[in-house]
């Protein structure tokens, strides 16, 4: 399976902290392994976030990157391939199967408030979850979704402290203390 991390572009303290907060718990959730933040350094948000990916298992990781094109030039000198998701791109559904047959490690690229051309022209793929604005979480969740043809729901975290049990009804949470 390809390796997939996620680089959050331009991340304002106080401003973005809940949306940011948010890129980093869905990107897990869908199966990243890893996520780049850029912007402003956000020390709080970053260990949220590791107290979460703790919590609730895995090897998630998260990285404070100061230059996000080289978090990207790096990632394609290493091979990998760069989708940049945005309403301005091809559409999703026709190009996630591309996508997937390029069997590289994937860096997705989440922006902020403007992203500039060089990200576009750098980007492998500049990909649209629907032509029409909406939040970078969805985007980030419907393309990671197509991206791993739905086994998101079959990932398994190692480790967790919480596990959740599905249920109809109610709420069923197995507590590890072995994990703590």
């Amino acid at each position: 399976m390809m390796n997939v991390n996620v680089l959050r572009l331009d991340h304002r303290i106080g401003r973005d902290t809940r949306i940011t907060t948010h890129v980093c718990l869905t990107s897990r959730a869908f199966g990243a392994s890893k996520i780049y933040l850029s912007g402003e350094e956000d020390h709080k948000l970053m260990e949220n976030v590791r107290d979460t990916a703790d919590r609730w298992g895995g090897n998630f990781e998260i990285e404070y990157a100061k230059n996000y094109m080289g978090v990207i030039n790096k990632w394609k000198d290493n091979g990998g391939k760069v989708v940049h998701l945005t309403m301005y791109g091809s559409q999703a559904h026709e190009i996630v199967s591309e996508v997937q047959k390029s069997s590289a490690d994937i860096l997705i690229v989440v922006g902020g408030a403007k992203v500039p051309g060089k990200v576009y022209k750098s980007a492998d793929w500049n990909v649209s979850v629907t032509t029409q604005p909406h939040s970078e979480v969805s985007s980030l969740a419907v393309f990671q979704h197509l991206l791993m043809d739905g086994k998101e729901f079959d990932l398994e975290f190692e480790n967790p402290v919480f596990e959740v049990i599905p249920t109809a009804h109610g709420k069923n949470v197995n507590i590890h203390d072995e994990n703590r």
